[in-house]
């Protein structure tokens, strides 16, 4: 923890104090040969920057809304002033802040990593992967396969543009002040999906649509959508949300947008 900065609880901040396990974070990156632009979110006082500064193949950017923060890393890392950005990453345009292909690492908030991950999607041609460290019970449903209770809304759409790897998981003890959950870190690395073969827009409305509805089959789950009827006869239909893969999401939904186009809706 660095001097003068105190974790703020409505910012969500827990100070990683492991200097081990912010360098095996740290080393889950996976970097081309060449300089790589590697976004930090919420470096606070700097527990994974030091170890990322000490690669000199990583062009380093901090993001991070807490003013104190902000201060302490100025201060520390003064060759970085000009890459250290004050700011709440979810408000960021990306393309227009940082180059691009870029990567991101961090220490999630906990309060806001599901917002973070969602604007990550909103950025999937620039983003090539993502290291953090999140709370274990997300870190499991973004991870998760189909048939689990855990599988749900950001398991799917994470899916379907990166692969996840669940890392390893880090004790309570290891922040100040300690959260009362366990976390865990991921790796999550671009597919070689450009793009889905369907609507994008329509597959995350049924993805959405189905979870919400994730006790009902689809069937049911997806009545709002207007389903044809040839669709309501499949046998997918007979299935609940979390029994379905990614490439039956994507069957599925472009399925009702032939539909729609041949109903001229």
């Amino acid at each position: 923890m660095g001097m003068g900065v105190r974790p703020k609880k409505f910012l969500g901040q827990h100070f990683l104090k492991d200097k081990g396990i912010a360098q095996r974070i740290v080393d889950s990156l996976e970097l081309p040969a060449t300089t790589q632009a590697v976004v930090e979110i919420g470096p606070g006082t700097g527990v994974l920057t030091q170890f990322l500064t000490a690669n000199a193949a990583i062009d380093l950017h901090l993001v991070e809304i807490d003013r104190e923060s902000v201060a302490y890393l100025n201060e520390h890392y003064p060759h970085l002033r000009e890459k250290i950005t004050g700011a709440d990453f979810l408000e960021l345009d990306l393309g227009a802040v940082f180059p691009t292909p870029l990567v991101i690492i961090g220490n999630f908030p906990y309060n806001i990593s599901s917002q973070i991950f969602f604007k990550i999607l909103e950025h999937r041609q620039q983003v090539t992967q993502v290291v953090c460290m999140l709370q274990k019970e997300v870190a499991d449903r973004i991870a998760e396969k189909p048939g689990s209770k855990t599988y749900g809304i950001l398991s799917v759409l994470l899916q379907a543009y990166y692969d996840v790897t669940f890392l390893f998981k880090v004790p309570p003890g290891v922040f100040f002040p300690p959260p009362k959950v366990m976390s865990a870190v991921i790796k999550l690395k671009r597919n070689a999906r450009a793009k889905l073969d369907c609507d994008e827009a329509l597959f995350k409305t049924v993805v959405k649509q189905a979870f919400q509805n994730r006790r009902k089959t689809l069937r049911n789950a997806l009545k709002i959508l207007n389903l044809p009827a040839s669709l309501l006869a499949h046998p997918l239909m007979e299935k609940r949300a979390e029994q379905l893969d990614v490439a039956q999401f994507v069957f599925l939904t472009c399925q009702l947008q032939q539909s729609r186009e041949t109903d001229g809706v």
